[in-house]
């Protein structure tokens, strides 16, 4: 099951995201209202996927998916905008990988598809990190096989 972290100083939109997932999803969704709050869960819980307000008291969106890429940089970021916010969440695409920014009010089947392709995503990279660190564990397991092979005929 995916673990998706949702902070949103708005109550309401935590709920109605929570209830989304819970509803039409088998994701679990963990909610904060505080960015900070959100941060101090990242030592303690492993996320796929986290979605965010960009506008919120004391934090605004991009400062808090920066600080949480560096805690754990393999999930997935989206960060939710107003109309007016399109350049920041533009911005923030670059600078800190976010995977797609959500217009608000969002339409919840549009979402729902951008939180599964993100999560395909995330498992599909997950899937081809497992693939490199296997070829590269054969690569020297190949190349102490060889000095094996040339100690032998020396």
């Amino acid at each position: 099951m995916s673990k998706i972290l949702v902070v949103d100083d708005e109550e309401m939109v935590t709920t109605s995201l929570r209830n989304l997932f819970r509803l039409r999803t088998d994701y679990q969704a963990i909610t904060f209202t505080s960015p900070v709050e959100a941060l101090s869960s990242v030592s303690s819980h492993n996320y796929d996927l986290v979605i965010t307000d960009y506008l919120m008291p004391g934090m605004d969106g991009i400062t808090f998916l920066s600080r949480f890429k560096e805690a754990q940089p393999q999930a997935i970021r989206i960060l939710l905008t107003g109309y007016a916010d399109k350049e920041s969440a533009i911005r923030a695409i670059n600078e800190i990988g976010l995977y797609q920014y959500v217009e608000k009010p969002w339409d919840n089947d549009s979402l729902l598809i951008v939180v599964k392709n993100a999560l395909e995503k995330a498992t599909l990279l997950r899937t081809l990190d497992q693939k490199i660190q296997e070829l590269r564990a054969a690569q020297g397991n190949l190349k102490e096989f060889q000095n094996e092979l040339i100690r032998a005929f020396i």
